[in-house]
């Protein structure tokens, strides 16, 4: 029985964290537009997947014979200008669009966390330049200078990614900083820093899993940010070239058939807008998972 006794302590770690996980998947499931939303984003991302198969038609399939068609049993979403199938084109738009929306946050992430962790730790010279840099990033319009980057690289997908992924990384570098000036002066850090931990052991090890929750909440919500920052870029033009399917550049094709043909852009537009509204929510989601008394 002595035997046993150092894996009580274990054991009861164990089932302490099983019953958080519960209790936080409980808060979550309370919260029915957060579950909406993630059913939502599931769908989409789906769809981005099925693509081939789901699609009705290809993309990029020209039938002058059927322009402007409106929703029929034929066409569900009716067709554009060129007699292309609509609902063909959100489907495979799907694919560009969530991809571009997650690589944005992931560069923020990967560029703006550890700008915000050394700027936070660190503190002096180092925090002011940083903290100055960051400073002169946000007092532009994020969109503005998203456009500015991206008309001087050029009109692709991959440049509207870049462009908007490093207009995000000084608000994770704002994040982070905060969290960090926050935790860095909690005892267990103190303590590892007087066995002799090394810094970045500090820094990843110690005080960013304990100040994960608002960045993981900011990255959720600033998904649905990016998304609608790629949409208004292909509908500036400044997107991927035609005719790749794209959401936004869908929306400026049919922007212009408005009276006769409202559907080519009124669908586009309601994804968009269903897209964005399902990473807000989920993204309030986790965030009552984390902060139950917010």
């Amino acid at each position: 029985m002595a035997a046993l006794e150092p894996e009580l302590p274990v054991q009861q770690e164990v089932a302490e964290a099983i019953t958080n996980q519960r209790r936080a998947w409980r808060r979550f499931l309370k919260n029915r537009l957060a579950v909406a939303g993630l059913v939502v984003i599931l769908l989409f991302v789906a769809m981005a997947l099925l693509a081939p198969v789901v699609a009705p038609y290809h993309p990029d399939a020209a039938n002058f014979s059927v322009a402007f068609q409106p929703p029929s049993a034929r066409h569900l979403l009716g067709t554009d200008d060129l007699g292309r199938d609509v609902l063909s084109r959100i489907i495979y738009g799907a694919q560009g669009s969530l991809l571009s929306a997650v690589l944005i946050v992931a560069l923020g992430l990967i560029v703006g966390v550890p700008l915000g962790l050394i700027s936070g730790y660190y503190g002096g010279i180092v925090d002011d330049v940083i903290m100055r840099l960051t400073d002169a990033g946000l007092a532009f319009p994020a969109l503005v200078l998203a456009m500015a980057l991206a008309w001087v690289l050029g009109p692709s997908l991959f440049h509207a990614v870049l462009a908007i992924g490093l207009v995000t990384v000084p608000i994770f570098a704002r994040v982070t900083r905060g969290q960090v000036l926050e935790v860095r002066t909690r005892p267990y850090v103190e303590a590892s820093r007087c066995l002799g931990a090394s810094a970045s052991r500090i820094m990843f090890r110690h005080i960013l899993t304990n100040a994960a929750t608002p960045i993981i909440v900011i990255a959720t919500l600033n998904i649905g940010t990016a998304l609608l920052s790629v949409a208004s870029l292909s509908f500036l033009g400044l997107g991927p070239p035609p005719p790749a399917p794209n959401w936004g550049a869908m929306l400026q094709e049919g922007s212009q058939y408005l009276t006769n043909a409202p559907w080519i852009s009124l669908f586009p537009g309601a994804v968009i807008f269903l897209a964005v509204l399902g990473f807000t929510t989920l993204g309030d989601g986790i965030r009552d998972i984390f902060d139950p008394n917010h």
